[in-house]
């Protein structure tokens, strides 16, 4: 079996958490529940306001921790 602990380990950490979080945003998207921290499931078609408001914060972050791995890639090779 690999060793998988190279994924866990800055700076691919970073990338690791980005690409969760952005599959996050994505399933939550195709099936239409999310799940927020302090209220649980929300269903898209019962409360769409919040529920795009979740997905969009999933987003944001996945692509924050995404855009943090490569700048610490391009710092790397400079």
């Amino acid at each position: 079996m690999p060793d998988l602990s190279f994924l866990f380990k800055p700076p691919r950490l970073f990338l690791t958490l980005g690409a969760i979080s952005f599959f996050g945003a994505v399933v939550s998207t195709c099936t239409g529940k999310t799940w927020a921290r302090f209220q649980g499931w929300i269903n898209r078609a019962e409360e769409p306001r919040q529920f795009w408001g979740v997905v969009a914060m999933y987003l944001l972050v996945g692509i924050c921790f995404i855009g943090i791995f490569l700048y610490q890639i391009d710092g790397v090779s400079n």
